[in-house]
């Protein structure tokens, strides 16, 4: 998946393999990615198919963002909020 502002994010399959990325079990990974335009990127995400766990929310800590998951059970975030 190539990622607006370069770089990008592997993605990796669980069960592929015996290394310890390959032994992970399906559907137990959390993530969540910084991202300056999250309504089009959830516009996307919807569109492809994404399964929404949670829509598109303004968070009282000043974030905007919404949460997916993948086709392995995996939860991917997505917001505006950088940390501290």
């Amino acid at each position: 998946m190539r990622w607006p502002l370069g770089g990008g994010v592997m993605f990796g399959t669980a069960g592929k393999d015996d290394s310890p990325f390959g032994r992970r079990a399906p559907g137990n990974d959390s993530v969540y990615v910084v991202c300056h335009d999250p309504d089009a990127l959830f516009d996307r995400s919807v569109a492809a198919g994404a399964e929404v766990v949670r829509s598109l929310v303004d968070e009282d800590y000043g974030s905007r963002g919404f949460t997916v998951r993948d086709p392995e059970g995996n939860l991917w975030s997505f917001g505006t909020y950088r940390g501290e």
